[in-house]
């Protein structure tokens, strides 16, 4: 059961770089529309990327087993 460190390495930094976009583009795009202001939650955006990231990734390694 050894895991790639390498091929788990790059799947968590493109996982973690579009979750980070995604999740960047949808809390700007709520607190436009329900708050009238333009504000980014950061925090919760790195949050949720570095737990998808690790979590999909983790995924992935098992499912090429």
């Amino acid at each position: 059961m050894k895991m790639n460190i390498k091929r788990f390495a790059s799947d968590f930094v493109v996982i973690f770089a579009i979750s980070l976009l995604v999740s960047v583009i949808v809390t700007f795009l709520y607190n436009i529309i329900v708050h009238g202001a333009g504000v980014i939650d950061w925090e919760t955006s790195f949050r949720l990327s570095i737990l998808l990231g690790i979590l999909l990734s983790w995924i992935q390694q098992r499912e090429k087993k």
